[in-house]
């Protein structure tokens, strides 16, 4: 065996990695290092290695007595550094490792200096540097999904650039220290814009400022609203100009709205308010004093009467007048309907719901209908949405309506969470209802076989309240979902424009038709970024089947006096 021992301390010398090497060293410096290598006339030179007490050491190239050249540098820190050195220092192209950051890319004279690339506390770096900070052009990218994307100086956004949050909004423009200075671009993640003056990262100057809906503000913006004077240029064609105040209507202004009538005069809270003159477009005028947006004195000054009370004294004749209408059945199968607009706040119900009855009228052959509306501007003409009203129309069709008829229930407005669809009229304070109350409410019609359709947030909810087999129901979400579509200029919810004004002017079969809705659905909620609101739907076939005996029978009477038009027509054309 022992001419194996030489062999076996050389692969031992060898074998070290990292650590010290077993070799004596070759000289030993002043500080305790003990350097393996050449060394010429007391300097160390070429290939080497100095390991210090502390547990650091070096490993490269020597010039003149200091590290020059490629090397390797190991901290008792945990600082690792792999590159080229210059007189004892990071100087050139390398990496350096410290516990939780890590930089690749150029050095001067110790610091990163150049091109470089560093990644540290959640963050990562690609770009210039000069004296260890963020320097020139680059882009820093933090954990959360923001990123800023432009010039640095003193290792903060300094300069043109453009910076996006976790959320996907972004700024772009002049930055200094960080923020967004003087000119830029807001985009938001929505869909919003603004363009104009900035000041500390918010709106503040001169600016235009247009919402993904397509509603444009332009005027002065402070501390990021809309203040002063300015102008609103409506999606729905309405204008104001006047003044503002946090992005509302306050002060002196003039607003012509998307009907074309014209009101001028004093404005708080996006109200009326104060002296003003509004013009219909039929020509008509009405000025004086206004409150909350209800004109409360003329021009010479005289108290006017309330048009809340005089509308609270017309409702019982209203809602007679409306019942009154409804025919009795005869014995072919008939269709009526009752159709219910909740939120008198916004104008997209009412629209909807007239668009729904006509529709249920002219293609389906509704014969008896009742509308049931809350709106701010139809409180003297239309039979309100209140409980009392619905349970009224529902034992008026249970009445007029027989055995062999079909009921179409339409039901649209904002609904809770705790399954509760809002009815609502400004002034007054109206209950809301609740999935228990409308089975109560439409139970004078349980021997009818019906089709309820709800176009509300959480409407799935109602369902379980409401199911039988003689009740068809569909709804415009799950029961722990929002729906869309809720919007002041809107024609339609995004449940009722794929349902009616879509599906059912395509097919009359209502299985069919909530299926095309459904898809139609669910493609422009994913195309706009939203959470599926997953209509759902209740469907006895007793009631499905019904339904198309209605339409078989509404198509036979429809050939029959097709065919009576052309008799009639050939027989006159004989006489002649």
């Amino acid at each position: 065996m022992r001419p194996l021992v030489p062999l076996a301390l050389t692969l031992l010398l060898a074998a070290c990695g990292d650590g010290e090497p077993l070799s004596p060293p070759d000289a030993r410096l002043p500080d305790g290092g003990r350097f393996r290598g050449e060394v010429v006339n007391g300097l160390l030179q070429g290939e080497g290695r100095i390991d210090y007490p502390n547990g650091s050491w070096y490993a490269g190239n020597f010039h003149n007595g200091q590290w020059h050249g490629q090397g390797e540098w190991h901290g008792s820190n945990g600082e690792i550094y792999r590159g080229q050195f210059q007189q004892g220092l990071f100087h050139g192209q390398g990496t350096l490792s410290t516990p939780g950051s890590s930089y690749t890319g150029s050095f001067k004279v110790g610091r990163r200096e150049g091109e470089g690339t560093l990644k540290e506390n959640g963050l990562v770096y690609r770009g210039q540097f000069k004296d260890d900070q963020y320097n020139g052009a680059g882009q820093l990218e933090l954990d959360d999904g923001s990123q800023y994307q432009g010039l640095f100086a003193g290792g903060k956004p300094n300069g043109e650039g453009i910076r996006s949050d976790a959320s996907g909004n972004q700024f772009s423009g002049h930055f200094v220290n960080g923020q967004l200075e003087g000119s830029g671009t807001f985009n938001s993640a929505e869909g919003d814009q603004y363009i104009g003056a900035f000041r500390d990262n918010r709106l503040e100057g001169r600016g235009r400022y247009e919402s993904s809906e397509g509603d444009v503000w332009i005027g002065q913006f402070k501390d990021g609203t809309l203040n002063g004077k300015g102008e609103l240029i409506g999606a729905d064609g309405s204008h104001y100009k006047g003044s503002f105040n946090d992005w509302r209507f306050s002060g002196k202004g003039r607003l012509q709205l998307a009907d074309g009538s014209l009101y001028v005069g004093g404005f708080d809270n996006d109200t009326y308010q104060g002296q003003g003159r509004l013009t219909l477009t039929d020509g008509s005028s009405q000025s004086g004093y206004w409150d909350k947006g209800q004109r409360v004195r003329d021009e010479k000054g005289q108290l006017l009467p309330d048009p809340l009370e005089q509308a609270l004294l017309n409702q019982g004749p209203l809602l007679a007048q409306a019942l009154a209408k409804i025919p009795a059945s005869t014995p072919p199968i008939e269709l009526y309907s009752l159709a219910l607009a909740g939120d008198g706040n916004q104008s997209v119900f009412l629209r909807e719901v007239d668009y729904v009855s006509s529709l249920l009228k002219s293609r389906f052959g509704a014969v008896g209908q009742v509308k049931l509306v809350n709106h701010r501007d139809h409180l003297q003409d239309r039979p309100l949405a209140t409980r009392e009203n619905l349970t009224r129309a529902a034992r008026t069709l249970a009445e007029r309506s027989g055995p062999e008829d079909l009921v179409f229930i339409y039901l649209t407005s904002h609904g809770s969470h705790e399954h509760e669809l809002v009815l609502d009229v400004p002034r007054l304070q109206l209950a809301d209802l609740p999935a228990d109350a409308l089975a109560s409410a439409l139970a004078p019609l349980k021997e009818r076989d019906k089709v309820i359709v709800i176009s509300a947030c959480y409407s799935g909810g109602y369902i379980d309240a409401l199911k039988d087999n003689k009740t068809l129901i569909m709804t415009a979400s799950r029961a722990d979902r929002v729906s869309f579509g809720c919007s002041e200029e809107a024609d339609f919810t995004y449940f009722g424009d794929a349902l009616f004004a879509q599906a059912l002017n395509q097919t009359d079969d209502l299985r069919q038709a909530f299926d095309m809705a459904r898809a139609s659905i669910a493609e422009r909620e994913a195309a706009q970024g939203f959470e599926a609101s997953e209509p759902q739907i209740w469907a006895p076939s007793e009631v499905l089947a019904h339904w198309q005996r209605l339409r078989q029978q509404q198509a036979r009477k429809a050939l029959q006096s097709s065919a009576g038009k052309h008799a009639e027509h050939a027989k006159s054309t004989s006489n002649h």
